[in-house]
Parts: C-alpha cells; sequence; structure tokens
C-alpha cells in the first residue's frame, strides 16, 4: 500500500506544474492551500456520509478521492509520504499501531520523543462558540 501512496504522490509532484485546463491537480496548486484543505474536508465527509449511509463500495471510492486530496495537501505542505511513515513508526513504538496518540499531555517512558501537544484549530472552535 505504501508503495501506492508514493507513486500518488510522485504523480501529483509531477503534474503540479502542469497546464491548469487539463490537470485538476495543476488547477488546486494554482488555487492554492486553502482550495486544497477544503477539497480534503469535502472528500472526509463525503467517506463519513457513505460509511454512515452502509455503503461500502461508495465508502472505498470517496477513499481514493480523500487519499488524492491528502496527496495534494502534502505536497504543498511539504511533507513527504516517509515523514508519516516516520511518525506511524514513532506512534507504534509508544501506543502501537492501532491507536492514535492522546490530545492531552501523557506520561511516556522516558527515551520517547516529547509528548504531542494538542493544537487549537482557532477557527473551529470560534464558530462553535457563536452557536452556543
Amino acid at each position: 500500500m505504501s508503495d501506492s501512496i508514493e507513486r500518488l504522490y510522485q504523480a501529483v509532484i509531477a503534474a503540479k506544474d502542469l497546464d491548469p485546463a487539463t490537470s485538476r491537480t495543476a488547477r488546486l496548486f494554482r488555487r492554492g492551500p486553502a482550495k486544497m484543505a477544503k477539497k480534503l474536508a469535502e472528500e472526509a465527509v463525503e467517506v463519513v456520509i457513505d460509511a454512515l449511509s452502509g455503503k461500502p463500495d461508495a465508502v472505498a471510492r470517496e477513499s481514493a478521492d480523500l487519499l488524492y486530496n491528502l496527496a495534494v495537501v502534502w505536497a504543498e505542505a511539504g511533507v513527504k509520504p516517509e515523514d508519516v511513515w516516520r511518525e506511524m513508526e514513532r506512534r507504534e513504538r509508544l501506543m502501537g499501531i492501532a491507536e492514535k496518540l492522546p490530545k492531552t499531555s501523557v506520561k511516556l517512558p522516558k527515551s520517547a520523543p516529547v509528548p504531542v501537544v494538542r493544537r487549537r484549530i482557532d477557527a473551529l472552535e470560534s464558530r462553535l462558540r457563536k452557536r452556543q
């Protein structure tokens, strides 16, 4: 699987400077990080909707779109797939591969790297406060 994601990432890198009239990838790069992030979020929501609707084929299709848009965001942010795999390996050493690191500080073994600190999502948090 990581080979497929690496090939996808390399294809995104190769396509980013193509003609935006013919390349969806080049069009996303031309529109900038905000558009890229929006497309990534839209695809994530579509995966969730299809999963909740019990549509496994649609989940697979939308997941492919999600991975494509994730690779675009990675490329824009200067993140390479190996950077993500390195983080996955670090987490596996700390918590096991099927566990997500907690958002709050936890006591980690002394050999562990600096704990992950929760980052605030200011725009989302301010919208939620306005609704309350």
